[in-house]
């Protein structure tokens, strides 16, 4: 599993608009909180990343920006997009090789043997490609503490 401390994983995946994004290009824009999710449309992610969009103001205020991965395929991210308005990239990782590569494999979500999601995990990496903050729940039923989150990058706007 990725620590704090390290360099983040390189990984390609896609857009709502079968765009390729590398990960790696996308964090020298800025701080990135990569927020993976195991499943759109269902009810703890919808909250957790209904809750991100209504934070937006507050993360673009300490200049970082939210990508949002889970397994699923573009097409439903981006129905997932529209549905509840999120303002931000919604990242497919269909094949897998990001939650592999960060270490957050979810196997057989839901109980379907054989079916890997993403746990739900909160990385914040900074502009040079390094993890800042971490926090990964084995329990898809658990959202992240979104005030850590808020102090993380506070801490790093200073």
């Amino acid at each position: 599993m990725v620590e704090v401390g390290e360099s983040m994983p390189r990984a390609k995946l896609f857009d709502t608009e079968l765009q390729p994004v590398n990960l790696s290009k996308a964090v020298k824009k800025g701080t990135v909180v990569l927020a993976f999710f195991p499943g759109a449309f269902t009810g703890v992610c919808t909250k957790e990343l209904c809750t991100f969009r209504d934070d937006l103001s507050k993360l673009n205020s300490v200049n970082a920006n939210i990508l949002a991965v889970s397994v699923d395929g573009p097409f439903a991210n981006k129905a997932f997009k529209e549905k509840h308005g999120l303002g931000f990239p919604i990242l497919s990782d269909y094949r897998r090789k990001a939650v592999r590569a960060f270490g957050i494999e979810l196997k057989d979500f839901a109980g379907l043997k054989g079916y890997t999601a993403a746990k739900r995990a909160v990385f914040i990496v900074s502009p040079d490609g390094i993890v800042k903050y971490k926090w990964v729940s084995d329990d898809p039923t658990v959202e992240p503490d979104y005030a850590a989150i808020h102090a993380a990058l506070s801490a790093m706007a200073q």
